[in-house]
């Protein structure tokens, strides 16, 4: 066992919350459910909430839910397409407006912390934490406005840019269904289509003739009418997790599909991942100090993971943040903290450590 600070009387009650109504749904549960049991292995009296769903009814004493046996987890897996919203939106049965489902901030507001186990839209983008703030509810990882910055890809490209920090030439579109033709023709190929708010390789395109980039731009649509398109950098996929004031060992990404997408990172057998890289000393340590740097200059806190292309020259490009990376038990940031000797477990308890430090010290 693998305690906070070491003593028992440290253990603490704590809701982990996943779920929404992200592209990213799926994968947020099983982090979530993942992370719950690691806690709960730990010690702590966790249990897990779909921040959407909510729990429709409470007992008389709602502090008993925290010894619930496997604390609420469901029997969450990740499919090979990205989850039916609509349907989880007709399955709430009180079908009210709010993000939050039923009793869900009554049950955060009496836990210590709040672990947050979300991804994408609605949970990543800072929403969550700005309400969490406003209500004085310590939760996990960067604050609200990081958050939001490292969301949202426009604004980590300029900040990017501003900063001095590597990254492919991108140019920002408006448009709607009726200029397709017209930036089809505009656009160089190959080059990376990319809706602006996006997670888990969802809403991401890398066409290679006029006809695919016409589709692209055609399909990305359906997120939004903001969309970059950048320059394609031809060379291995790494990700580089931080924790703290350290970066983590890089981890490559070989896809055992045209590239890096939803199922490859999701599915069995759909990529093969090394960590540590099979790269350069000089390549993981630039790499490395590239990804802290972003994480210092958006303002994340705690933990997070940036995405890079490797070229033909060793050079790192870095193409994004993640301020809330997947915590799956095979996602990439427990791989690299496995790396360096870290256990899930640990590492669940080392997010929590240091939140609980940070939300203390503000």
């Amino acid at each position: 066992m693998y305690l906070l600070l070491g003593e028992r009387e440290n253990l603490m009650k704590i809701v982990v919350l996943a779920g929404g109504l992200s592209t990213e749904r799926t994968v947020s549960l099983v982090t979530g459910t993942a992370a719950c049991r690691a806690l709960r292995g730990n010690g702590h009296r966790a249990i897990l909430l779909d921040v959407f769903m909510g729990l429709e009814t409470l007992p008389r004493d709602p502090e008993t839910l925290f010894d619930a046996p496997d604390g609420l987890c469901p029997d969450a897996r990740i499919e090979t397409s990205a989850p039916d919203l609509e349907a989880v939106r007709r399955s709430r049965a009180d079908q009210g407006p709010s993000l939050f489902g039923p009793h869900v901030l009554e049950l955060c507001a009496l836990a210590d912390i709040v672990f947050l186990g979300l991804h994408g839209r609605d949970g990543e983008d800072g929403r969550v934490q700005a309400a969490f703030d406003l209500l004085g509810i310590p939760y996990t990882g960067s604050g609200y406005l990081a958050s939001g910055l490292a969301m949202d890809k426009l604004m980590t490209k300029r900040m990017m840019d501003a900063s001095g920090i590597r990254t492919p030439k991108w140019r920002l579109l408006h448009y709607g269904e009726e200029d397709v033709d017209r930036l089809s023709g505009e656009l160089s190929v190959p080059c990376a289509i990319k809706t602006t708010g996006g997670g888990s390789s969802l809403g991401v395109y890398l066409p290679e003739s006029r006809e695919e980039l016409r589709d692209a731009l055609r399909d990305v649509l359906r997120f939004g009418d903001t969309v970059l398109a950048e320059e394609r950098i031809r060379g291995r996929d790494l990700a580089v997790g931080v924790l703290g004031d350290r970066y983590l060992p890089p981890v490559e990404m070989i896809s055992n599909t045209s590239y890096f997408d939803y199922t490859a990172k999701y599915q069995s057998g759909g990529a093969q991942e090394v960590c540590p890289a099979e790269i350069s000393e000089s390549s993981a340590r630039e790499a490395g100090e590239m990804a802290l740097k972003l994480h210092r200059v958006l303002g994340l806190e705690v933990y997070s993971r940036a995405d890079f292309v490797l070229d033909e020259a060793g050079v790192p490009w870095c193409l994004e943040t993640n301020s809330l990376p997947g915590l799956t038990p095979a996602s990439l940031v427990p791989r690299e903290a496995a790396a360096v000797g870290m256990t899930y477990a640990q590492l669940c308890e080392e997010i929590v450590r240091q939140s609980i430090h940070i939300k203390r010290r503000k």
